[in-house]
């Protein structure tokens, strides 16, 4: 974790702020660099509402790696899926091995999640070798889309039906043209509602309904 993420935490206090309101923190432990209240709030909550909507059969939440292995379990548990984990070795920032599944997806409808999609090398490997493994639809939702790089035209070539996002970062319209099949959700009402309990002195922790299991 950059000692970098100290220094913005500083920034933010010295600069007013009496407490802060983050959505996915790719990092946990970052709210301990603040001297003041924090309140992580997860994205999942959206994800799953859109997700449960689209009544998958035989559907499989494969981790593509094994450090996201604990969001995977979350999102098949409120889904009701099986679970599968990639394993994978990272060679550069940019570039991913992707060696082997471990689980069944062969003919299964596969939905992958991370908390950001930003070079997007982890995501497509994982989706090319689930698909060589004989998945018969891959999905892939996130948090945040930073899509850096080639992003834009990794996705659009990869082996995925549909990726979900939220409006977390703001997503342009030629982005979202240029992959094709990517669906933006907003998190303003989940946002909106922490605001009101944090200025009501109400619980914020209770948003989330599966306490304990978050990502």
């Amino acid at each position: 974790m950059p000692i970098t993420a100290k220094l913005v935490a500083n920034m933010i206090t010295t600069a007013g702020a009496h407490r802060v309101l983050t959505v996915d923190l790719h990092a946990g432990q970052i709210q301990g660099f603040f001297d003041i209240p924090v309140d992580n709030l997860y994205a999942e909550p959206v994800l799953s509402r859109y997700w449960s909507q689209r009544n998958f059969k035989d559907l499989v939440l494969v981790s593509p790696d094994v450090g996201n292995t604990k969001r995977a379990r979350v999102y098949a548990e409120r889904l009701g899926g099986e679970l599968a984990v990639i394993d994978k070795r990272r060679i550069s920032g940019g570039e991913v091995e992707a060696g082997r599944v471990i689980g069944d997806v062969k003919g299964k409808m596969v939905l992958m999640m991370d908390d950001m999609i930003t070079t997007a090398a982890t995501v497509c490997r994982a989706a090319q070798l689930c698909r060589d493994c004989g998945a018969k639809e891959i999905y892939v939702g996130a948090t945040h889309a930073i899509l850096s790089g080639q992003a834009v035209q990794s996705l659009r070539s990869a082996p995925i039906n549909e990726i979900v996002v939220t409006d977390s970062i703001p997503v342009g319209r030629d982005k979202i043209e240029g992959i094709g099949k990517l669906t933006v959700l907003s998190v303003a009402e989940l946002v909106g509602e922490a605001i009101h309990r944090i200025h009501n002195d109400e619980s914020v922790s209770s948003l989330f309904s599966t306490e304990g299991n978050r990502p």
